[in-house]
């Protein structure tokens, strides 16, 4: 039980460094003029390879094939985006002009995808790193 709270509380700090780069690039790319959903989509992106990286060194410790990890991990990066944009889309229709507007519409988007991204990520692509080997039988 621990050990899942750790986890999920390295996964925390592991998210946010990724939200500070989604963050940042998103607001670039709006400064730029690059279309909302699109900005939101490069960032989350960065961010998420960021994730990826200390997921599985710090977070999960992997030593699983990378490859099959990636995939598994850009498969789920791929559903917290497509969730991501749709939360984006929504709030960018919804939302009021006034001065935060865009910092809110980018929150709304990473948050939404949050859960997605951890549980699937722990339970799918990494569930092999937290099978506990069985205690040792000797006396």
């Amino acid at each position: 039980m621990r050990r899942g709270v750790r986890q999920f509380l390295k996964f925390g700090v592991v998210g946010a460094s990724g939200a500070v780069i989604s963050f940042i690039i998103f607001h670039v790319l709006l400064h730029f003029r690059l279309d909302i959903k699109l900005a939101f989509s490069i960032g989350f992106i960065a961010g998420g390879v960021n994730n990826y990286f200390w997921n599985r060194h710090w977070t999960f410790r992997s030593k699983g094939h990378m490859g099959k990890e990636l995939a598994q991990f850009l498969t789920v990066s791929a559903m917290a985006l497509v969730l991501g944009i749709a939360i984006t889309a929504l709030c960018d229709r919804a939302l009021p002009p006034f001065h935060l507007r865009n910092s809110l519409i980018w929150l709304c988007g990473t948050v939404g995808g949050m859960g997605v991204n951890f549980f699937v990520n722990k339970y799918w692509t990494f569930r092999h790193t937290h099978h506990v080997p069985a205690p040792d039988s000797k006396t």
